[in-house]
């Protein structure tokens, strides 16, 4: 299958169980408690992997038990973290506060996935791959050069997640002038409906044809249960997959995932890639944590 590089976040997921996600001034109970690898690059690496690509991934994590963590979850799941780099203090986190019925909430931390920078040796394994994955989450500094590479041909396809509302961003991740960039290039560019709404101001249907007519040659806005707008020929709306929901952490890098095999590197239609997708986000709801039911090619529809 495809070579493929993600860069960004790997990370480490404290995750809250709760009676409920609270309100404003309001509050909850803690029921469970538990710790797992995450990030946007890791997810979607992983996903990847399950769908028999070769996959490594560009990251920093720091010099503690959960770089351990971390990297030892991209080994169990077939992905190369030979470019993981281990740096001072503590690796970056999420804390996932999630309710009864599978709703989250997530909130980040920690310095080690900021100061990630591209060297020599990432620069060389980005060259050969088939398509590079990066998210908002990932700096500046790097997201930018990954840009410069694919404006000069040194990277084939690049796959673009906004990840989370512009607000989220600053000080971290990628800059709006960098997103703005993205927008007129990405081969395909992917965002939630609330990161969307805050980087244009607008809904998710009306997102998706802004994208596209800046120059994206894919766009995905997704809308949670409410299924995705997806453009590039032409619109089309996606209906979600119903399942029985344990968490939903992870669905939208899943449906990433699936988006870049069936519809990037492959020769799926939207409305297929699409279809595809959603089925993938859904199966991966049906168990705890953002990896928990990772599907592999044959559970995926042919359509």
């Amino acid at each position: 299958m495809a070579s493929i590089v993600t860069v960004g976040s790997a990370v480490l997921d404290r995750v809250y169980t709760l009676t409920n996600l609270p309100e404003r001034d309001g509050g909850a109970f803690v029921t469970d408690y538990a710790e797992r690898a995450g990030g946007v690059a890791a997810n979607v690496g992983c996903a990847l992997a399950a769908l028999d690509h070769d996959v490594g991934v560009i990251s920093r994590v720091g010099d503690d038990d959960a770089a351990n963590t971390i990297v030892e979850s991209l080994s169990d799941h077939g992905v190369g973290a030979s470019r993981v780099r281990q740096g001072d203090g503590a690796s970056s986190y999420t804390l996932v506060l999630r309710g009864p019925d599978g709703d989250r909430m997530i909130v980040a931390g920690g310095d080690s996935v900021p100061q990630l920078r591209l060297q020599a040796g990432d620069r060389d394994r980005l060259r050969g791959a088939d398509c590079v994955f990066t998210s908002a989450y990932a700096p500046d500094p790097v997201v930018s050069e990954l840009l410069d590479l694919h404006a000069a041909g040194e990277i084939d396809t690049l796959a673009f997640d906004l990840a989370g509302p512009i607000e989220e961003l600053e000080g971290r991740g990628t800059a709006p002038a960098t997103i703005d960039r993205l927008a007129r290039s990405a081969d395909l560019f992917v965002g939630g409906a609330v990161a969307a709404r805050s980087y244009l101001g607008t809904g998710p249907r009306d997102a998706a044809e802004r994208l596209r007519a800046r120059g994206a040659s894919r766009v995905a806005v997704t809308v949670g249960a409410d299924g995705a707008y997806l453009a590039a020929d032409e619109l089309r709306h996606v209906e979600a997959v119903e399942t029985d929901i344990v968490d939903t952490t992870g669905a939208g890098d899943a449906f990433t995932a699936a988006l870049i095999d069936a519809w990037v590197l492959g020769d799926r239609t939207g409305a297929s890639a699409g279809q595809i997708a959603a089925t993938a986000a859904a199966q991966n709801c049906t168990a705890p944590g953002p990896r928990g039911a990772l599907p592999t090619r044959e559970e995926l529809p042919e359509a």
